[in-house]
């Protein structure tokens, strides 16, 4: 299809004339006519119905109209945005675990990113979906989160995937709960409390190809009966803040979101089991100004919550 014939075609459409659609081209009518014959021919559809009063669209004309239309102005613009110059884009992506203090960093991070066009990608998964988004999604940062147990499964896995990695932390988990649940009034906390409780846990597993069975069967201990599986982490602080038979294992959450919720932190003396949240990247990748102002803030959070 000759991209020139849709033009004549158009301006024909408009005016409802090939001679007025000549003069206001500056082409001749007949070079116009043949021009749409040939397009009717490629196309195996009658465009114009041909009257005394001139050229009108048939049914089908109009609907290639809507087409033409919408492929010759998007060729307007991708030589608008070339032949102009398109404004430079700064680009910033990372996928992360939730995590209280990782979201705080973004959220101060996201203040100083100042007045530049820019696109950001912040997508919170676990740690194989995170691994997967950038091999095969162009993300250019990462956070994983695993037991300490699987640290030589981890580093061979990313070394053989092409990564770098910096420890960001390391930490247990502590426990939350709403002001109002009888957990909250509990010096110290056992396994052994929470049975008859509700726990929220997010609903994916933590390490790439390992059975999901046995990745459920370590982080979850069996002695729970009751849980709530969630995959949107705002509804975490719902559903604490509203029900105090709620609680929740997490890395440790800042202050200003404790008082926001109203929820309490408390340690549990039996998990002593110790987790990483590593920073991970393409070998030979240069950090961008986005990626350095991020890791500042994130490492800034982080002195704050476990200092």
């Amino acid at each position: 299809m000759n991209l020139q014939h849709m033009r004549y075609a158009l301006e024909v459409a408009k005016v409802g004339s090939l001679n007025k659609a000549a003069e206001i081209l500056l082409v001749a009518s007949p070079n116009i006519s043949r021009s749409i014959k040939e397009l009717e021919t490629d196309l195996g559809i009658t465009v114009f119905e041909r009257t005394k009063k001139g050229m009108s669209l048939t049914p089908e004309g109009e609907e290639f109209m809507g087409f033409a239309r919408e492929i010759l102005g998007k060729i307007e613009q991708v030589e608008k945005f070339y032949k102009e110059g398109a404004p430079t884009k700064q680009k910033f992506s990372i996928s992360v675990p939730r995590a209280c203090y990782i979201s705080e960093a973004f959220a101060e991070f996201s203040q100083r990113l100042g007045k530049e066009p820019c696109e950001i990608f912040y997508k919170e998964t676990n740690s194989q979906r995170t691994i997967h988004n950038m091999v095969n999604h162009d993300y250019k940062l990462g956070i994983i989160r695993y037991a300490e147990n699987y640290d030589k499964y981890f580093k061979a896995m990313l070394e053989e995937k092409g990564f770098e990695y910096e420890l960001i932390t390391e930490f247990s988990y502590s426990l939350i709960m709403s002001e109002e649940s009888p957990l909250a009034e509990k010096e110290d906390i056992s396994f052994d409390d929470l049975k008859s409780f509700i726990e929220i846990a997010h609903a994916d597993p933590y390490v790439p190809s390992m059975p999901t069975s046995k990745v459920v069967k370590e982080e979850l201990p069996d002695n729970i009966e009751r849980r709530i599986y969630i995959f949107e982490r705002a509804s975490q602080f719902d559903l604490l803040s509203s029900n105090p038979e709620t609680f929740m294992w997490v890395s440790p959450v800042p202050e200003t979101l404790l008082e926001r919720y109203g929820i309490v932190q408390k340690k549990c003396a039996q998990n002593k089991k110790v987790y990483k949240d590593v920073l991970i990247y393409r070998k030979g990748y240069k950090l961008s100004n986005l990626d350095r102002l991020f890791v500042n803030e994130l490492l800034n959070e982080k002195t704050k919550i476990f200092s």
